[in-house]
């Protein structure tokens, strides 16, 4: 069932948007297509489907271990600070956001 004008309009409201009518009659073609396009999803079959409330389920860590030698994929030091604008020690020297009182570089 498409939107009607009045239904945009409540949407509108609630979102606290100030639309005017040619506004209003651009949104509900705009919403309309895009309810369209989600169609196909209302047919499938979800019955035995368990619903997922976060993207990563269960997991507790998804970080890998800090080793940067674990793959054999890591850029050496030297390689990585050839570029760098300045540079001290091993490290990458950026301007300071914290002002007076955190150093310039």
């Amino acid at each position: 069932m498409p939107l009607s004008l009045e239904d945009v309009r409540g949407i509108a409201d609630y979102a606290r948007l100030a639309l005017t009518d040619d506004e209003l009659v651009e949104m509900r073609a705009y919403l309309n297509d895009a309810v369209e396009m989600l169609e196909p999803i209302r047919h499938l079959d979800v019955e035995d489907v368990e619903p997922t409330f976060h993207p990563i389920g269960d997991l507790s860590n998804v970080m890998g271990e800090d080793d940067p030698t674990a793959d054999g994929r890591h850029l050496p030091v030297e390689v990585a600070l050839e570029n760098a604008g300045s540079s001290r020690e091993r490290y990458f020297r950026v301007p300071s956001i914290l002002g007076e009182e955190g150093g310039d570089f």
